[in-house]
């Protein structure tokens, strides 16, 4: 089996010696760039994560999240490494297209375990991707973003039907509302938990009599759970 090839992009080059020489003997296939611009021209897409400064002399990483989703359509996945931390900050990374966010100064072990989980979630979302769900006379299909109630057609939104596909596709995982507005309002960073609520409430209200299988635990967040 191949290693996960991951980039490190950081132009403090004692930090990426560091990250290689752990994340090698961990497993993974590591190579650096010094820049957000070097890192652009070793097809950022080959890898399979980057992991990604975000104050850099030059392109920051920000940037560089944008230009790799916007420009090169690329779904690899991104976590950014800065020792900013504010809240805004966070919103801008994730609406720049991150998947995780690790604060500097940083654990090599949970470097390690934030990769891992990265690269799991990415791996299960490609498996994972169906062109139809079914689930009793629930039917999804994501060639024409419909959803079906006893043969019937359902319109919903795209972000209702978004947030009902992740959780259908992820049957009895349980996201919670940053999670789903990480995965799903990447271009957005004025996002709240609020809208997350308000689109779930709707969800539940076009599905009937099939509503109490989107259910909500308190604190974590919300799960499709069928009834059994």
């Amino acid at each position: 089996m191949d290693k996960p090839r991951i980039l490190i992009v950081d132009d403090e080059i004692d930090i990426s010696e560091i990250l290689k020489f752990n994340l090698s003997n961990a497993g993974f296939e590591v190579e650096c760039a010094e820049s957000a611009e070097e890192a652009l021209g070793m097809n950022p897409d080959s890898y399979d994560l980057i992991l990604l400064d975000v104050m850099m002399e030059g392109m920051s990483g920000f940037r560089m999240a944008e230009i790799v989703r916007k420009e090169l359509k690329s779904e690899v996945p991104i976590i950014f490494l800065t020792a900013r931390s504010a809240e805004n900050d966070l919103l801008t990374g994730f609406s720049a297209g991150g998947d995780d966010y690790i604060g500097k100064p940083f654990s090599i072990h949970e470097v390690i375990a934030r990769i891992r989980a990265v690269l799991k979630r990415s791996t299960e979302k490609r498996e994972d991707k169906k062109d139809e769900i079914v689930e009793g006379n629930l039917r999804i299909t994501l060639a024409n973003k419909m959803v079906y109630i006893d043969g019937n057609a359902i319109v919903f939104s795209k972000k209702e039907f978004e947030i009902l596909y992740l959780l259908v596709s992820n049957k009895g995982r349980i996201f919670s509302r940053e999670e789903i507005i990480r995965e799903l309002w990447k271009e957005s960073p004025y996002v709240l938990d609020r809208t997350v609520d308000v689109h779930v409430a709707r969800i539940r209200s076009k599905l009937g009599t099939y509503k109490s299988y989107i259910t909500n635990r308190s604190g974590y967040g919300y799960s499709f759970m069928p009834d059994k």
